[in-house]
């Protein structure tokens, strides 16, 4: 007697889903309502599952991921609170344009009612940080739900889609494998947009093009370089970026300074903001009797394309319109320069960096006020990308390292991390420790909130020894070498820029992960 094809659960429909959709790594850090998923993870081969001790490196690491791979990874994640403690760095995903396929367990419908410890509004909480959000009711529907979320999270310029998943709708039968949805189409800009902008330019009036998003890779950032040559306009990105291809060989793009007074500065005289792919910038805080504006309050400001929109035909259509001829990368020539000696500063931190960046590295850069000089100085260095905290939200830095080189077998990823945002996710080092990858951590260890210091001064504010003390964190003082070699990393302290150099050139040749202690 022919038996039929065994049922599925909404669990294996679910995995078999995602993986007919393209999306094969899972960061994860189950419970009790995400058993059947995980069980179903054991059953069917081909689904890459890494286990984050805590839900901010869950979210973070899946971040880190997707700017790096161009798709999307899932997290996996235990009911609302689960979720609230990854809320931060999907914060951080969110203001970064990144595709998530955020996987979120609930209690079971029918428990839903009777409000046991762990119920909460869930959907509620997972809202604002979601281009797309979804609560499962039958067992038949998940493998469509999840067919569809991918096609959210990865909707131009790419989102975060959030699939509510109760626990009896992934242990129910009854659930059906669906095929991949077809992406959806990227809006092209409006020709009147194109001639609009043209005329500015043509003006030769003061006028900044300001980039981010896909705007910064290959032929678009080329593209940015060509119409700003021909027309004489200034250049940059967006202060953070997810993701900037940079280095020897490539275009170089100046960023918007972070402070406010430097960023007016830069600007002054300027008439006209040309954004593509971003909002209009603000300053990240408000400050007494200063502009929320980094640029001149008189500046207009136009639109070339909006973060959803085609940024590379955008600009191409504009070079088209401009006539604008080919640029070449400039030659940086011969570095003859030799490593630095004596005392660790931001400079001379730097200038290591640019000399002894691997080749095709990934810099993930959370290295807060220490790290000023680490970008203007890395122009020049080996070809490496650069992804940045582009929320705000500290604890991203470790997370996203440990989803980058997920995502980049073969390279080497450089973390670059202040000691206090360190601390929000140091768990991120285990897991990078239990998948044996090659990350090299910079530890920037000044032992203190340093850039609340200096917002204490920008806000007017006059500090007590109550305040100073609530942004030290040197007392006691952070111990990283152990606190990595607690968790699985090799490490070593560095106190001057000659022993940085050798740990450093000796990290990034070795396999697996390596931390590095600055006492800065």
């Amino acid at each position: 007697m022919t038996q039929g094809p065994v049922p599925l659960s909404g669990a294996e429909s679910l995995v078999k889903t995602l993986l007919a959709c393209g999306v094969d790594t899972c960061f994860a850090n189950p419970g009790t309502s995400e058993m059947h998923f995980v069980a179903a993870l054991d059953r069917i081969p081909g689904m890459r599952c890494v286990l984050g001790l805590f839900e901010g490196v869950v979210t973070g690491a899946a971040d880190g991921y997707a700017r790096i791979a161009g798709k999307p990874a899932a997290t996996l994640l235990h009911c609302g609170p689960g979720l609230a403690n990854g809320l931060a760095n999907l914060h951080n995903a969110y203001r970064a344009n990144t595709p998530v396929v955020n996987l979120i367990g609930d209690q079971a419908t029918y428990h839903r009612p009777l409000d046991a410890p762990l119920t909460s509004d869930t959907e509620g909480w997972a809202r604002p940080v979601s281009a797309w959000t979804r609560t499962a009711t039958h067992a038949a529907s998940v493998g469509s739900d999840a067919a569809t979320a991918v096609q959210a999270a990865r909707a131009a310029p790419g989102g975060i889609a959030s699939l509510i998943l109760p626990s009896d709708v992934c242990w129910d039968e009854g659930g059906q494998v669906a095929a991949p949805l077809p992406l959806l189409p990227v809006p092209k800009v409006v020709p009147r947009a194109v001639g609009q902008v043209a005329r500015v330019l043509r003006s030769r009036e003061p006028t900044l093009l300001l980039l981010a998003g896909g705007a910064l890779h290959g032929a678009a950032l080329a593209d940015a370089h060509r119409i700003a040559q021909a027309t004489g306009a200034q250049l940059m990105s967006t202060t953070f970026s997810a993701r900037t291809e940079r280095g020897r060989g490539r275009l170089a793009i100046e960023r918007l300074p972070y402070l406010g007074d430097m960023a007016r500065a830069k600007l002054a005289g300027l008439r006209h903001l040309v954004l593509v792919g971003t909002p209009t910038p603000a300053t990240f805080f408000a400050y007494p009797g200063k502009s929320s504006r980094p640029y001149p309050e008189d500046a207009t400001v136009h639109v070339l394309a909006r973060p959803e929109e085609d940024l590379a035909d955008a600009l191409s259509r504009l070079c088209d319109e401009l006539g604008a001829p080919r640029v070449s990368v400039p030659d940086a020539g011969p570095d003859s320069r030799e490593l630095p000696r004596g005392a660790l500063t931001s400079e001379s931190v730097a200038q290591v960096l640019s000399l002894l960046l691997p080749e095709h590295a990934v810099v993930v850069d959370e290295s807060a006020t220490f790290g000023r000089a680490f970008y203007p100085a890395t122009t020049h260095a080996a070809p490496h990308d650069w992804l940045q905290l582009t929320g705000g939200a500290i604890g991203d830095g470790l997370p996203m390292a440990l989803g980058a080189a997920i995502a980049a077998p073969g390279r080497r990823v450089v973390a670059l991390q202040a000691d206090g945002s360190g601390m929000y996710t140091p768990q991120a080092l285990w897991s990078i420790a239990r998948e044996k990858l090659d990350v090299t951590v910079v530890v920037l260890a000044n032992r203190k909130y340093a850039i609340l210091l200096a917002e204490l001064a920008g806000v007017g504010a006059t500090p007590g020894k109550t305040a100073l003390d609530m942004l030290d964190i040197g007392n006691p003082d952070l111990n990283w070498v152990q606190l990595a070699n607690g968790m699985g990393v090799a490490a070593a302290r560095a106190d001057n820029v000659e022993t940085f150099a050798d740990l450093f050139a000796m990290a990034n040749r070795r396999p697996g992960p390596f931390l590095i202690e600055l006492v800065v």
